[in-house]
């Protein structure tokens, strides 16, 4: 190594370059050159006494002093910059070596007086290519460089979990990892999440799922660098499609006009379907729903989302016996045969403002205008869809479905694999800097 005479790290680190780099250093040690100047013959003294082990620190105190002495940027104790610091010394001893003649040959080592030492271990050629992509006629410049600003590969991606919930049995509620682009979009996400699944991207559903409940759906313009920090991400896939019967259909149900269950307060105002201008009652409507406890002002999301294809005509006697169906695993009880009346409320959910409700009373609650609106807003990505937010009494609640609070998911190997991989500190090798550097461009 070389002694620190104060702030000299930027002149050692250059020193054991050169060094290091062998033609220069075999032309130094050994004598192959012709300078005059106290630079190079001072430089090139330290490095033959690295090589030949007869270093002390006098040598490179001797070095640091002639180069106070021809450059005044470097004198004292400063710090400096090794490359520019490097830059100046290769220009010195080009023009040192330069400026020599070329000596007779003797019988010792062969005396090299011409600027060759210096140029071709430190200079390179860089190839431009330029090819029109109309024409194709290609244009090629060379320029001879020195120095190269090469780019550093920074992490591509970053790790983001995924509730899976589909229809197939194998993924039905698994979380997974993936390694999405920083600056990707959504609809990268969606192709990644349907590979995952193994099935149509258009089968899709993305959106983050708080604890509270909804908060919004992903559109495929959006970008990917918020997605998923607000709250959990969640991909839904639809289920099948039924052909549409245009028919009622018949369902235990609570006889229309049942009051609310006891400790239920309806909201001061809720969405009729009368209200509408025009109805849109036929076909299917794709349903996404979370159902939340309320204790005072706040509401809490219990068990998992679910998905259900629903008629746009159905009452909501009917609605509500079809949201039963799917808790069915989770109650506690059976329900069929009882006069249960309206158990809970349905709001929209997804940052509409003001956020209805739907009313027990109306014969089609699915015909309101703001569910037309929520399915216009839905089709920016997957299938057109309404986020619904199911509110129950916290006594109705603990009665039919005790305890149970937000799902368990299992998460998937994926998932540690990508926290483990991107803690990791992220490194690149010198190849790969050059790769970058020469990577091929649109202008």
């Amino acid at each position: 190594g070389l002694r620190n005479h104060g702030n000299t790290c930027f002149m050692n680190a250059v020193v054991q370059c050169l060094s290091n780099t062998a033609p220069l250093a075999e032309a130094l040690a050994l004598g192959r050159y012709r300078a005059r100047a106290e630079v190079t013959q001072r430089l090139a003294v330290l490095v033959r006494a690295l090589w030949t082990r007869d270093y002390s620190p006098r040598l490179s105190a001797e070095f640091k002093n002639i180069v106070s002495k021809h450059s005044s940027q470097f004198r004292g104790n400063a710090q400096h910059d090794a490359l520019e610091f490097l830059l100046w010394l290769l220009d010195r001893m080009h023009e040192d070596l330069g400026a020599a003649s070329t000596p007779q040959q003797t019988r010792g080592p062969k005396e090299v007086g011409d600027p060759g030492v210096v140029h071709p271990p430190c200079y390179g050629m860089r190839l431009s290519s330029l090819t029109c992509p109309h024409c194709l006629k290609q244009s090629n410049t060379f320029d001879p460089f020195l120095c190269i600003s090469l780019p550093i590969p920074l992490r591509q991606t970053r790790a983001l979990n995924v509730t899976l919930m589909l229809q197939s049995e194998r993924r039905r509620f698994v979380r997974v990892g993936l390694a999405v682009p920083l600056l990707g979009t959504v609809a990268q996400l969606r192709e990644m999440v349907a590979r995952e699944g193994h099935i149509s991207p258009e089968q899709v559903i993305l959106a983050e799922v708080s604890p509270r409940g909804f908060l919004r759906s992903l559109g495929d313009t959006e970008e990917l660098g918020a997605v998923g920090r607000g709250a959990p991400l969640y991909a839904f896939q639809p289920p099948p499609a039924r052909p549409h019967t245009g028919c009622p259909r018949s369902l235990p149900s609570s006889p229309r006009g049942a009051q609310p269950e006891a400790g239920l307060h309806p909201p001061p105002s809720t969405a009729r379907s009368s209200d509408c201008l025009s109805h849109a009652a036929g076909g299917r409507i794709l349903l996404l729903l979370c159902n939340t406890a309320s204790d005072g002002p706040s509401l809490t999301r219990f068990g998992p989302p679910l998905v259900l294809r629903e008629e746009r005509s159905v009452s909501w006697e009917q609605l509500q016996q079809s949201i039963l169906g799917q808790m069915q695993a989770l109650l506690r009880g059976d329900l069929r045969g009882q006069d249960a009346g309206a158990l809970f409320r349905i709001s929209l959910a997804g940052g509409l403002e003001p956020c209805p409700y739907l009313s027990p009373q109306d014969p089609r609650p699915l015909c309101h205008p703001a569910i037309d609106r929520a399915l216009q807003q839905s089709r920016t990505g997957g299938p057109p869809h309404v986020k619904l937010t199911v509110e129950w009494d916290i006594s109705t609640k603990e009665r039919l479905f005790g305890s149970i609070q937000e799902e368990v998911v299992e998460d998937a190997e994926s998932v540690g694999l990508q926290q483990r991989l991107h803690r990791e500190q992220h490194s690149c090798t010198l190849d790969d800097c050059f790769q970058l550097y020469t990577k091929e461009e649109q202008v």
